[in-house]
């Protein structure tokens, strides 16, 4: 499992959690064009080249929940399934984005309404 994050802090917000034991990728950035920040001045092609050759059976996204992280999100995403699509049949790639929600402690009328959207849409089963 690879977790793709923006910086090298994103790695220690993760390592914290104790709850993710796998590899990282660090970007060194998102895509922003509003910035002059294009998909060749990230690491993304080495992202590629690397799931390539390993056996990555997962790719997590974890990138901010912007507009930038959602854009990188999806350009990344569009590379990796045209990587997949010279698989062989039956070798797959998931890709995963970390969950979105509500923080712990929020009132909900106090969360944005795409936060709350997605909240909804992205539920988990409730096992008490």
């Amino acid at each position: 499992t690879v977790c793709v994050v923006e910086n090298v802090q994103d790695v220690m917000s993760i390592e914290n959690t104790g709850q993710y034991h796998g590899l990282y990728h660090v970007l060194g950035g998102v895509i922003s064009p509003m910035d002059g920040v294009g998909p060749s001045d990230i690491e993304i092609d080495s992202l590629v080249a690397r799931i390539q050759p390993e056996e990555i059976k997962e790719v997590i996204l974890a990138l901010p929940t912007t507009m930038e992280g959602d854009t990188t999100n999806f350009y990344i995403y569009k590379r990796l399934q045209n990587l997949m699509a010279s698989l062989p049949i039956g070798e797959g790639l998931k890709i995963s984005q970390i969950a979105r929600g509500v923080a712990i402690g929020n009132e909900l009328e106090y969360t944005d309404e795409i936060t709350l959207g997605r909240s909804i849409i992205n539920r988990i089963e409730f096992k008490g």
